[in-house]
């Protein structure tokens, strides 16, 4: 979950002793407040400073006079009004005047705080449809003048303009109207804030004498410090973070679906931001000694995409750094699959694949493939998990010496029936049982460098998508083309350089990550054993050799068909070797490399 400040009176009542005893040393998080409807616009013309100031000298005198008077102000306009009621009665209790727009100062006055509204500051109507409200020297002047300069003062004095101590403000619900449907582009364009922005930014520039709060879960930490009438800077810097943080997230957002709009079809903007948003920090990272954390990308593109990053966890320990990237391995592979398959993944390689229309027979094969990596590993299914499927999976006992009960670390799948879970719960209290949907494909895959970042389309190619072409003089028969085709389906998703062995919808055994190809054949080889005979066998890339090399070790192994992307100048080679043992070579024109 998202982190927030503080989400209790107690809480907040505790930072701020701490506060006061040292400065705090590290904060993970705010979370950025949510989108919610029923905003009133905010942005205004700076040209209705003369209309302030022709309302003459006894306004001006009023509002000099109420600035001076020791009464501390408060601004408030909201679009998510989540305990807005809690917070005007803390703030009227000690003693804060309130200042609020449209919808917001209804919402005030209805739970009986009294609020002046904007246009008694501004002497200024709404206009333009709410487009033109608070971008007005009687605001931000009072939000933006540094107490600490006599000058900024005697402007203010000058003017009649009254300053501010707290400014509580979130925005228009842009994010949630863009990916709730179709919607215009001017209706979008409508839900773009302006106003808001505006004032955020300013209190959070001016953050050493103007408090700046976006998020309903810090009221009360807010309430706490007023109460405190201390002067931490270290919470008002916290708050100015988040506060740029929160329209810096709302910015991406405008900025993405605005090239989105106007660049169809084009993945690469000259530049973009990427909002992420804490979900958790994690005990370690890939090793002990290196701290981490998890990340969820909020990046319009991504709503209802599926994956592991949005997977729920119904049960077992809390996730670990390694742990997201072996489910996320898993789940990638089981989502290419239209039949019911179950994939087992080890450190993100899947070392067993099998697809059956019988589930548990699919499981029992996946786990066949490779006992031994399989133990400790990663299970993805892309069917429910039931009654039946999850005793299997808690009682199932390894292949290799039919005693020991198989230990999973993940079990994934898009669902669970009641009884299902409940059992799969009772097999360990460390199990972590995740709930996914299925990955979206076209999506944009960043990677990172060091001072950099890779950016590609996601790998979405699958056999029905591409043509095999018979190189050979034998031309496969259809369940060797079959075969074939699981095999390069699942050398997709197995580091390079990838050899995948497989018959029947089974894998029969892989070979991953080896610096020559032939290295990784032999692995291959190795754990399919004498069921590699008849078999086929998927290459991500081409063979650069095949005389004295892999292809013909392939051949001579009783290899039924071979796949591969060609593109060698030695393809002929080959295609010859080939001929020779009577095996059958399609090209699939297509490299599957994996990184």
């Amino acid at each position: 979950m998202p982190l927030h400040l503080l989400s209790s009176p107690a809480a907040a009542a505790k930072l701020v002793a701490g506060l006061r005893a040292a400065p705090l040393r590290r904060c993970h998080s705010f979370a950025p407040a949510p989108h919610h409807p029923d905003r009133v616009s905010l942005a205004t013309s700076l040209s209705a400073a003369a209309a302030a100031r022709s309302a003459g000298p006894a306004v001006a005198a009023a509002q000099t006079k109420q600035s001076v008077s020791g009464k501390k102000r408060v601004l408030i306009s909201l679009s998510d009004k989540t305990d807005l009621t809690y917070l005007g009665n803390g703030l009227q209790g000690l003693g804060y005047s309130i200042v609020s727009t449209g919808g917001t100062a209804s919402s005030l006055e209805a739970a009986g705080v009294n609020v002046t509204k904007v246009e008694e500051i501004t002497h200024f109507p709404e206009m333009l449809d709410g487009r033109v409200k608070t971008l007005h020297p009687s605001i931000h002047g009072g939000i933006l003048a540094r107490r600490d300069q006599e000058h900024h003062l005697k402007a203010l004095k000058d003017h009649g303009i009254g300053t501010f101590d707290v400014v509580v403000v979130n925005l228009y619900p842009f994010y949630d109207k863009v990916t709730s449907g179709t919607i215009s582009f001017e209706d979008g364009i409508e839900n773009i804030d302006i106003g808001g922005p505006t004032m955020i930014r300013a209190a959070a520039k001016n953050h050493k004498d103007v408090l700046i709060v976006v998020d309903h879960n810090d009221y009360p930490a807010l309430l706490e410090y007023l109460k405190g009438n201390q002067e931490e800077q270290q919470f008002r810097r916290m708050l100015a973070w988040k506060a740029f943080q929160h329209v810096a997230s709302y910015d991406a957002a405008v900025s993405e679906w605005l090239w989105k709009q106007s660049n169809k079809g084009e993945m690469f903007p000259p530049s973009f931001t990427v909002p992420l948003e804490l979900k958790s920090t994690l005990r370690y990272g890939e090793n002990p000694h290196q701290n981490a954390a998890f990340y969820a990308d909020k990046s319009l593109s991504l709503v209802g995409a599926g994956g592991i990053a949005t997977a729920i966890q119904h049960h077992g320990k809390e996730m670990s750094y390694n742990n997201y990237l072996d489910a996320d391995a898993a789940w990638n592979c089981v989502s290419e699959f239209d039949s019911p398959t179950c994939v087992v993944v080890k450190h993100t390689n899947p070392c067993g694949v099998a697809s059956r229309q019988d589930i548990l027979e699919a499981y029992r094969l996946a786990v066949k493939g490779d006992p031994v990596s399989a133990f400790g590993g990663i299970v993805a299914f892309n069917t429910i998990v039931d009654e039946d499927l999850a005793k299997e999976i808690r009682e199932f006992r390894s292949p290799t010496d039919g005693q020991t009960r198989m230990f999973y670390e993940i079990v994934v799948a898009p669902g669970y029936t009641e009884k299902g879970l409940e059992i799969l719960q009772g097999k360990s209290k460390t199990l972590r049982i995740l709930e996914a949907k299925r990955s979206g494909k076209g999506m944009l895959s960043l990677r990172q460098v060091n001072g950099g970042w890779l950016g590609q389309e996601s790998d979405d190619l699958t056999p029905e998508d591409i043509t095999f072409t018979t190189g050979s003089e034998r031309a496969p028969q259809e369940n060797e083309l079959a075969d074939a085709k699981f095999a390069w389906l699942c050398a997709k998703h197995v580091k390079s350089n990838a050899i995948v062995i497989a018959k029947n919808n089974c894998m029969l055994g892989m070979g991953s990550g080896q610096p020559n190809r032939r290295e990784s054949l032999r692995i291959a080889f190795r754990k399919a054993g004498e069921e590699a005979k008849g078999a086929a066998l998927a290459s991500d890339a081409f063979f650069p050799f095949a005389w004295n090399d892999a292809v013909e070790e392939a051949c001579q192994n009783g290899i039924g068909i071979i796949a591969q992307p060609g593109g060698s100048i030695r393809d002929e080679d080959a295609v010859a070797c080939c001929n020779k043992y009577g095996v059958s070579l399609v090209f699939t024109g297509v490299r599957h490399f994996k990184h």
